[in-house]
């Protein structure tokens, strides 16, 4: 469910680049009209105490749940020029797969979201340090986010150019979990990054959590705002591969979508 938004951008993008439709949203919705999600959680020790996602910290002692609702357009960016619309960020790549066998049900795979994300750059047509930033999974809890910040490093963490560091973050430090539209919420974000040109603080994580070798790859945490200017080359954001328009055409840097 975590994941439903990001689902279906990707099938979506597929739709248009395989000319099954002109013109696609997609996204996700949650309304908790039930406190039952609560009372699971807490009952599996998964629930932070204050109702703060403490993403990637090393205060992350559980998520915290919230409500919301995103939607993004999706158009082939030939068709989005020849009717005028305005064209905020270009996915280049997505990738999906099994999150695989792992401890427990709620335990990701680590070796699984290596391979999704690899799939995804490879999709993109990019290598790991082409990417400047990663909008993470990031749900605060002491078991899941080491696993996933592990799985960043040992991907985007390798092979990046002195002094460029992958940037990683979660929205769901800002908003809370909002659980169906989580993917969604995390592109728009991204994509707001881009237009005001910063990629804004994860909160509640100034110190990084203790149970991630952070040292095995070039990835940083977001504990404060962090410019990123346009102009000089393409700028790229992880979770679904999301980058500036206004810089797609620069010769051999990435993709567009078909």
């Amino acid at each position: 469910m975590c994941s439903s938004a990001l689902v279906a951008m990707h099938l979506a993008s597929q739709a248009l680049r395989a000319g099954e439709c002109d013109l696609a949203l997609a996204g996700g919705v949650t309304v908790m009209v039930t406190p039952a999600t609560f009372a699971e959680f807490d009952r599996q020790g998964g629930l932070a105490g204050d109702g703060r996602c403490k993403a990637y910290g090393a205060g992350a002692d559980g998520t915290g749940w919230s409500e919301g609702a995103g939607v993004v357009v999706l158009e082939r960016l030939s068709a989005a020029r020849a009717n005028g619309h305005r064209v905020l960020a270009l996915v280049a790549g997505s990738a999906v797969n099994q999150d695989g066998a792992s401890n427990g049900l709620t335990a990701p795979n680590g070796p699984s979201q290596q391979r999704v994300i690899r799939a995804a750059l490879a999709s993109a047509g990019l290598d790991a340090g082409d990417v400047d930033v990663v909008e993470g999974h990031g749900t605060g809890t002491e078991l899941g986010d080491p696993i996933e910040a592990q799985a960043l490093i040992a991907t985007y963490g390798q092979g990046r150019a002195e002094g460029r560091p992958a940037w990683l973050g979660s929205v769901k430090s800002n908003i809370g979990h909002t659980q169906a539209a989580a993917g969604a919420a995390g592109v728009i974000k991204m994509v707001q990054a881009l237009q005001h040109q910063m990629l804004p603080a994860t909160l509640h994580a100034q110190e990084p959590s203790p149970h991630v070798d952070w040292a095995a790859g070039d990835i940083r945490l977001l504990t404060e705002p962090v410019p990123w200017p346009a102009g000089g080359r393409v700028r790229r954001a992880g979770g679904v591969l999301v980058r500036d328009q206004r810089d797609e055409r620069a010769p051999g840097r990435g993709r567009s979508p078909r």
